[in-house]
């Protein structure tokens, strides 16, 4: 009898209308006029798409392995693969990855499209609301009522008069210790991007405006990554999904540190001597790169921003410069303007970049999602690309897998950061809390140019220690790490922090979740060559001890700790560690960075 019973459970398992992931931990099956999506058998997440029971049985049969392998030459992880089983149904393609699930449609949408994720109330989430720069908080909730925030964008409301318009991504964590965050991957031209509406617990995935007349072949991916923390934090799904390179030649592209005006002067770049300032900065510290923000059209005393990019390459410095979109904000807004937009002009400029000695560009202020953005960004990284131009958007939408295709895009704003001590005293009190919250959202799906690292204030004061400043160039991924701060406050730090700036990677080898949660604490490990950095910082108020186990870690290694001494007069505490301790006892908005060398 019990065989028969044993038997009988085999083959209800056999006919269960179940389909999985290479590796079996995800798992997706049919529920009431939606899918069930499982993580080792945990329920994660219901996903409203158009596959039905029937579809999931004949499925199981009918799939395909699609696997890869390749190599970033910036971002998280140097070498990455992946598989996944690939399903089909009708204009529906269902990928099931091993970090978690994506989805398109292969074929025009006649109407509205479908899909939408289902948050039940009472869920832990972390949202931004839905603006076209992507500047905002992702606060702690539970529940999707929430008032609408101030927005330079306008800000979309339920009838409830609840916010009902989110950005991505957007991190749940449906079951204590599990997580799934949603985003989409892979814009290509033609296409427009998507973001999240609400109806109660329904998330409907609503892509933005497309040229009229106009409508998509196919879809992005809508990507959701599943599982731990550490499973989130370290995932590559967003660049997995993303087309393979398509640059013939990319020798000449170096991720790299900047020094960067806008912290200290909003218009700096008009000023020929305050530009030399972070030229010579830049010369000390050893940083690659300078920026030459908003304003260099109208540089004062005669200057021109050629004078400032020959005075860089003079002192072994590439600069890069600033310019305006000019698609989004343009009234009242800096210059130089209306030089990108036609593709005459775009190759014209782009050219005498490209001969005076410029690097790289910045453009800014963008006006969201919509298939007019996208086009015009995959323009300019093209166009960039064929003179050897590094590229960082700005006041832009977040990233969707670029660097993968477009390895010369090296960072992208999307983020409320540091700038934000410039423009409006909000930050202040939310940053410490912010920050421990981006490496578990923003940062998990691509690079962020937050501009970190500041001991001293901008127009409006940060109450974050020198520690956590210094904790956040290795703790968040960026192609191009802006350093805010000016450069007598860098110059006025011990010989150790000149050093470790000095140092500094903007590429990382591999990259590892140590420990956190987000808001309270974030600790991760990042690789480059033979050293490790492992960054850590305290979101909270309170003094805090953060958790530092290093398993991976093996054989002899020196090491420089740099943690907060808890002295305003002498703020650090510098030293050499002969072993790594299991945790770290971290001041309020406190942080700590180890730089871990292992012997060969």
């Amino acid at each position: 009898m019990k065989r028969l019973v044993f038997l009988l459970l085999l083959t209800l398992a056999a006919c269960s209308p179940k389909v999985s992931s290479p590796d079996g931990r995800i798992t997706m099956t049919p529920g009431e006029g939606s899918c069930i999506v499982h993580y080792q058998g945990q329920k994660v997440l219901e996903l409203q798409i158009p596959v039905t029971a029937d579809d999931l049985k004949r499925a199981r049969t009918h799939k395909t392995l699609v696997k890869d392998s390749y190599r970033m030459l910036s971002g998280k992880r140097k070498k990455c693969r992946y598989e996944a089983y690939e399903y089909k149904f009708g204009p529906l393609e269902l990928r099931l990855h091993n970090d978690g699930v994506a989805f398109r449609y292969v074929e025009p949408l006649a109407g509205a499209e479908p899909s939408a994720y289902v948050i039940p109330e009472g869920t832990k989430r972390w949202m931004q609301q839905w603006s076209d720069s992507y500047e905002g908080f992702f606060p702690l909730s539970t529940t999707a009522k929430v008032p609408p925030v101030h927005s330079f964008s306008p800000v979309s409301r339920s009838p409830e008069g609840f916010s009902n318009h989110w950005g991505y991504p957007l991190l749940a964590e449906p079951v204590d210790g599990l997580f799934a965050l949603i985003t989409e991957a892979n814009m290509e031209k033609g296409q427009s991007a998507s973001s999240l509406y609400n109806d109660g617990e329904v998330f409907r995935v609503v892509p933005d405006k497309t040229n009229e007349g106009q409508v998509p072949d196919h879809t992005p991916w809508r990507v959701v990554i599943i599982g731990t923390l550490a499973e989130v934090v370290e995932s590559t799904l967003v660049t997995d999904l993303s087309e393979f390179c398509k640059l013939d030649d990319t020798d000449w592209i170096h991720p790299g540190v900047v020094s960067w005006v806008y912290w200290a002067y909003n218009n700096g770049s008009n000023d020929y001597d305050i530009i030399k300032q972070y030229v010579d900065l830049a010369a000390t510290l050893k940083l690659p790169y300078v920026l030459i923000d908003a304003g260099w059209d109208g540089m004062k005393d005669g200057k021109t921003v050629e004078d400032a990019v020959a005075y860089a390459l003079e002192q072994g410095v590439r600069p890069m410069i600033w310019y305006s979109s000019s698609i989004g904000w343009t009234d009242g807004a800096p210059g130089p303007k209306y030089l990108l937009n036609k593709p005459e002009d775009r190759e014209a400029q782009f050219a005498w970049c490209e001969r005076i000695g410029v690097a790289g560009v910045k453009v800014d202020f963008f006006s969201g999602d919509t298939q007019e953005n996208i086009d015009y960004c995959i323009d300019l990284m093209e166009a960039a690309a064929k003179h050897h131009l590094l590229i960082n958007f700005h006041g832009a939408t977040v990233p969707r897998g670029w660097s993968r295709t477009y390895p010369n895009l090296l960072s992208t704003e999307g983020v409320y950061g540091a700038e934000w001590y410039n423009n409006v005293p909000t930050f202040t009190r939310r940053a410490a809390r912010h920050n421990a919250t981006l490496p578990f959202t923003r940062n998990v799906i691509g690079p962020m140019d937050y501009t970190p690292c500041a001991f001293s204030d901008s127009q409006h004061p940060h109450i974050t220690t020198h520690a956590h400043e210094l904790a956040l160039t290795a703790l968040y991924e960026s192609g191009l790490q802006h350093l805010a701060d000016r450069p007598e406050s860098f110059l006025a730090q011990p010989q150790e922090v000149q050093d470790y700036l000095s140092g500094l990677p903007a590429a990382w080898d591999e990259t590892r979740y140590v420990s956190g949660y987000p808001g309270e604490s974030a600790v991760l490990a990042r690789r480059s060559g033979d050293t490790w950095y492992v960054a850590g910082i305290n979101g909270l108020d309170d003094p805090q001890t953060l958790q530092v186990p290093l398993p991976f870690l093996s054989g002899s290694y020196t090491a420089t700790a740099f943690a907060d001494s808890g002295r305003a007069d002498a703020p650090w505490d510098i030293r050499t560690l002969s072993s790594l301790p299991d945790s770290v006892p971290c001041q309020p908005r406190g942080g700590f960075v180890w730089v871990i060398t292992l012997n060969q």
